[in-house]
């Protein structure tokens, strides 16, 4: 490996035109992120870095870029990768070919699962992956005392890998009571860095400038125009955010001026694969922006310089000498249509096939036993219920008081009303905890579906319409260790396994998205209305989130931040 200086003496040579580039791009119209304008030209690349612009043929390989607008890559800025169910490498490429060429991680889902192990392995794939994963340490394993999560990692541990990775950043603190009334834990991992990823669902006034005053920095939870221009004023990045959950895009999409895009970032947070290699990625982001009327300079400096400055890496975002060669060639700038990627002066074309594996240690997370319909009885002697309503590109539910159908003290579930019984299961082997609540919002009719994947600790969750039903989309979960079940007339109708920590398959991406499509296609099936409803669902068992929320400890009021009795 080169030195620094070796590598500066190389980049200055063939700047100069002196030494043959590894790559030349030909004739290209480099758009400028400085002041919006368009340059042909052609790049100079070298040690996976940019040489120069201007006139240059010497190079190893020479791709013609007439006709092209050459933009640097995407940043996704807040990013859970365990939220494609892809290990690393099959997430590159499904990411890359969208011209997303960087991408900053939380671990939290899988380390709610394995503990620190989960960052070794993120850390570890970081360093093997052709893009630029970069790994914050999490701050909320668990995310609060709440719920029962797989592991627990304190003060102490993330001091130690901060010691390891001094470059990383607290990942997003959601712990916002746990941030305002001093909890001692909280306040010692926000004690140990600079940057720290913020989570203020609806946090406004004296509490959003206590947020930021103790050095949160940024925050992809808004929903809300008038919040997102606040968090602004209060100095914190807005990272605007489409998953398939939560959808903010539309809602946001007037901030994205050029005044603003300095402190604006694209991000997914949580992005189905099939959603995107159906509707894509931050590319898609960007033509439906320009689509409705925002400058091209200042969409285009949101998913790219802006993300990556305000994560400090200052070697990208630009097409520019010295700047890493991180380069997404477009046959329209507008429309955001890739015809090329280039990741570190790597063609899209060289990228390895992938070879990672997770650790056997990863595999048989599912430690729960078999359940019966009769561990799904819900007593209670209120007359009106608490209900958990669900919107569709929300994660942000509604605290619902509702009439329920009710014998001899124990309440069932009204499909008729879109009123369906909703579990939280103890998967861990911790304890046998089973949290018990209904829901309103997913429009099935008959049958149950239950997942894994359920924000952030990841136990069991399940939603049907009787518990029969319920009973065995369980099952079925503790069967093949993790993944999506649908359950229809108490019989499995489609399944997808999740066997690396309840969360990751260990198949191909292209294997995947038609085995999940087939699942979409039967929870549909069941009446479900919600365009992705295992999204949906793994999201209402999250407390850090408003209104009302399910855990394994029972029903949560996340305003009040504490469960509610039924009794």
């Amino acid at each position: 490996m080169k030195s620094s200086a070796e590598q500066k003496k190389c980049l200055i040579n063939c700047a100069l035109g002196n030494t043959q580039a590894d790559l030349i791009i030909s004739g290209v119209n480099v758009f400028h992120l400085t002041d919006g304008s368009l340059e042909k030209c052609d790049i100079a690349v070298v040690d996976g870095k940019i040489a120069g612009l201007g006139s240059y043929s010497n190079g190893k390989t020479v791709l013609d870029g007439t006709g092209l607008f050459a933009v640097p890559g995407f940043v996704d800025s807040h990013v859970h990768l365990e939220s494609s169910n892809l290990l690393p490498d099959e997430y590159e490429r499904l990411v890359v070919p969208h011209g997303v060429t960087t991408a900053v991680c939380d671990p939290h889902e899988l380390a709610n699962v394995v503990g620190e192990k989960a960052f070794e392995f993120f850390f570890d794939a970081a360093d093997k992956l052709t893009m630029s994963l970069i790994v914050n340490l999490s701050s909320c394993v668990p995310a609060t005392c709440f719920e029962t999560a797989g592991a627990e990692i304190d003060s102490a541990a993330i001091q130690k890998w901060k010691e390891l990775h001094p470059e990383s950043a607290l990942a997003e603190l959601m712990n916002v009571p746990g941030l305002l009334y001093g909890d001692e834990e909280v306040l010692a991992k926000a004690a140990l860095f600079d940057l720290i990823d913020g989570h203020c669902p609806l946090v406004s006034g004296k509490e959003l400038n206590a947020c930021a005053a103790a050095g949160v920095a940024n925050c992809h939870e808004s929903t809300l125009y008038d919040e997102a221009v606040e968090k602004l004023r209060r100095g914190l990045q807005v990272f605007i955010r489409e998953g398939s959950a939560a959808k903010n895009l539309d809602v946001l999409m007037p901030l994205i001026t050029l005044e603003n895009s300095p402190f604006l970032s694209f991000c997914t947070d949580d992005l189905s694969p099939l959603e995107i290699v159906n509707t894509g990625h931050i590319d898609s982001m960007i033509r439906r922006s320009i689509a409705s009327g925002a400058a091209p300079l200042a969409v285009y400096r949101t998913a790219s310089w802006s993300g990556a400055k305000h994560a400090g890496l200052n070697d990208r975002g630009l097409i520019a000498p010295g700047r890493r060669a991180d380069i997404v060639l477009l046959s329209n700038l507008e429309k955001c249509l890739v015809k090329e990627v280039i990741v570190n002066g790597k063609l899209l074309s060289s990228l390895p096939e992938p070879s990672l594996k997770a650790p056997d240690s990863f595999y048989h997370s599912v430690k729960c036993r078999n359940v019966t319909a009769d561990d799904f009885l819900f007593r209670s002697n209120r007359k009106e219920t608490f209900v958990i309503g669900v919107g569709s590109g929300s994660l942000i539910t509604e605290k619902l008081l509702c009439d329920l159908p009710v014998d001899n003290g124990i309440k069932s579930a009204n499909p008729s009303a879109d009123i369906l019984k909703a579990a939280v299961i103890e998967r861990h082997g911790k304890n046998e905890n089973i949290g018990l609540g209904f829901v309103r919002g997913f429009g099935i009719k008959n049958g149950a579906l239950a997942a894994t994947v359920a924000h952030d600790s990841h136990n069991i969750c399940v939603i049907g319409t009787s518990d029969e039903d319920i009973a065995a989309a369980v099952n079925a979960l503790v069967r093949q260790q993790g993944g999506l079940v649908v359950v229809k007339n108490g019989q499995v109708t489609a399944s997808l396994p999740f066997p690396v920590a309840g969360l990751f398959t260990d198949c191909k991406a292209c294997e995947f998205n038609t085995r999940l499509q087939e699942v979409m296609t039967a929870a549909h099936d069941t009446g479900c209305t919600l365009k992705e409803p295992f999204q949906q669902l793994s999201f209402i068992a999250l407390p850090v989130i408003p209104h009302l929320k399910l855990t394994d400890k029972g029903l949560f009021d996340a305003d009040a931040f504490q469960h509610i009795t039924e009794n």
